[in-house]
């Protein structure tokens, strides 16, 4: 059996290839979101609120789209020094990849872009006593992505004028990775 994990593994770290010709932006299948993902990078224009204790700082598990086509999330983040687990369930609007939930605020959640077998990227729009906050996550179903994906989680954030110093690299941060 660990051997048939180590495979599974290998074979995963060696397929990571970032090919564009499978990058979906529109008319998204939610369905294929569904499943395992791990927290890869996170960006932001206002960082306090991605930061360590920052009250949007959460590390995805696993996304489940529901039969009423709304997604759930499972996060957990740390809090004085524990994992504390937290499911989330953003409703679905009337267009295709955009979801909204009340937390910290008003939420848009919208799917920026995906190739489903490796990577995810999420925009989250927040307004909170009238400030908007932009977060955008990079998720990956596997815990380390090649550069390449990062590269690109980088030049969409360009697109919403987010610079490398918005950019902080969850790969060493997520202290709950083991609490799986």
């Amino acid at each position: 059996m660990t051997l048939l994990l180590l495979v599974l593994g290998l074979s995963l770290a060696g397929a990571q290839k970032f090919n564009p010709l499978a990058v979906v932006d529109k008319n998204y299948n939610m369905a294929r979101i569904s499943g395992v993902w791990y927290s890869i990078s996170m960006a932001s224009n206002n960082l306090s609120r991605i930061k360590e204790d920052g009250d949007l700082r959460l590390f995805i598990r696993n996304i489940e789209h529901l039969k009423n086509g709304s997604l759930k999330f499972n996060f957990r983040f740390m809090v004085q020094g524990e994992c504390v687990g937290v499911s989330m369930v953003c409703q679905k609007t009337n267009k295709n990849g955009e979801y909204s939930i009340s937390y910290e605020g008003e939420n848009k959640v919208l799917v920026s872009e995906t190739d489903y077998k490796m990577y995810v990227i999420f925009d989250m729009q927040n307004i909170r006593n009238g400030t908007e906050t932009r977060v955008l996550a990079l998720y990956g179903r596997i815990s380390k992505l090649s550069h390449n994906f990062q590269h690109r989680f980088e030049r969409v954030c360009r697109k919403y004028r987010l610079t490398s110093k918005n950019i902080m690299d969850l790969t060493q941060e997520d202290h709950c990775y083991s609490k799986r």
